[in-house]
C-alpha cells in the first residue's frame, strides 16, 4: 500500500471537506474498478470450494455430519452449512 500526504495530493477544498469527517486519521481509499472477491487472487477461494465439493460428495455417498466434522476438522454447524447450502 502506498501512503501519500493528503495535503500533497488533494485540492484544499477537498482536504477541508474530508477533515470535517476524519481528522488526523489514516483513511484507505480503494482503487477504482472491479474488486476481486475474497481469496480469488491468492487462490484460497478455489481451495475452499474444492474442499466443500469434497465434503458434499462424501455426504451424498452417506457419510454423516459428525464423521465429516472429524475428518475435515470443522464444526458440525459448518458442515451443515456446506451440505445444505442452496445452489
Amino acid at each position: 500500500m502506498n501512503y501519500k500526504k493528503g495535503a500533497d495530493v488533494l485540492p484544499d477544498r477537498l482536504l477541508q471537506e474530508i477533515q470535517e469527517y476524519v481528522e488526523g486519521c489514516l483513511v484507505y481509499i480503494p482503487k477504482k474498478g472491479d474488486k476481486a472477491g475474497w481469496g480469488y487472487i491468492s487462490g484460497a477461494r478455489q481451495l475452499i470450494d474444492k474442499r466443500n465439493k469434497g465434503i458434499l460428495d462424501l455426504f451424498e455417498k452417506g457419510e454423516s455430519i459428525p464423521e465429516l466434522s472429524d475428518k475435515f476438522h470443522l464444526g458440525e454447524d459448518t458442515i451443515r452449512k456446506i451440505v445444505y447450502r442452496k445452489k
